[in-house]
């Protein structure tokens, strides 16, 4: 951690963490204007270390702090997150997969990637209130459910409102995508640019949740859960920025290899978006538990 700057004149209620009255900001750690990680010192001469995703997964309204189990903790928003993240992640990870169009046919497969979106969104928008509704300091809780928020200073606001903007694209391309016959021109302007933006905002948004953890631009000494969550949905954001680039040249004169990639970028995506879903279980598990949530 670099040494903390001289406190600015921004008032205490745009801060963020607010430091408690008292305590001294001894090291942080910042990507651009964004705080991800502080250390501070109590009156006492305790030391306490505070990171934004543990904060943001530990002191949220909508994931309550208590007994979890790690399959069956449907309290905790965070947990309903992993679990539908994991069930979109499937859907783009079976639709794409060599066969299964011919078993089933294309309009229930292009189904599969339709509804695979849907619980993106739902996910992506429980990850949202989750973020919003995050406590400013390290005690109380926001009074009441907020559903909209303007915080521009932290960077898991950008992460996750980035991110639902993305799975809205996905919601139009994969609707869009269940109709036959379109000419180039049309699944160029309802499919495939659509695929394109969502695609960029996963990236985006994957890549402030790395740096998020890192607490820095790339790199992090400290590899644990949070930051095997965040590396492995990154890859995932560039398996699926990669399909949709090959995805540009199928409908008119791509070839068999340039859907053979962009299948396989897909499924791979859905995987790596997959494992992490199945790691988000693990960290709401880890996060559920009671006491206090920074890292002392």
């Amino acid at each position: 951690m670099r040494a903390a700057p001289p406190p600015g004149p921004e008032s205490l209620e745009r801060r963020y963490p607010q430091t408690p009255p008292g305590w001294t900001v001894t090291a942080s750690r910042s990507v651009g204007p964004f705080r991800t990680h502080i250390r501070w010192t109590t009156p006492s001469g305790t030391t306490v270390e505070w990171s934004s995703r543990h904060h943001r997964k530990s002191r949220s309204r909508l994931s309550p702090p208590g007994r979890s189990k790690l399959w069956w903790a449907p309290r905790r928003v965070s947990w309903w997150i992993g679990v539908l993240f994991a069930i979109g992640s499937a859907c783009f990870l079976v639709g794409p997969f060599p066969g299964f169009v011919q078993l089933v046919g294309s309009g229930t497969d292009g189904m599969v990637f339709f509804v695979g979106s849907i619980f993106f969104t739902t996910a992506a928008t429980l990850q949202w209130l989750e973020t919003i509704n995050t406590d400013m300091g390290l005690g109380g809780r926001p009074r009441s459910i907020r559903a909209v928020t303007f915080e521009p200073h932290r960077i898991d606001w950008w992460s996750s409102g980035v991110q639902l903007v993305g799975t809205l694209f996905f919601n139009v391309n994969t609707f869009h995508a269940l109709q036959e016959g379109l000419d180039a021109h049309a699944y160029d302007r309802l499919v495939w640019t659509p695929d394109l933006v969502g695609s960029a905002c996963f990236l985006v948004s994957g890549y402030l949740a790395y740096a998020e953890v890192c607490g820095g631009l790339l790199w992090t000494l400290q590899r644990g859960l949070e930051w095997k969550i965040a590396a492995v949905n990154l890859v995932g954001c560039v398996a699926f920025g990669i399909s949709a680039i090959a995805a540009f040249w199928v409908p008119s004169a791509g070839s068999v290899l340039d859907l053979a990639a962009a299948n396989l970028f897909t499924a791979f995506g859905g995987l790596c978006f997959l494992v992490g879903a199945v790691l988000l279980l693990a960290e709401s598990q880890a996060a559920a538990r009671p006491g206090e949530p920074a890292h002392v």
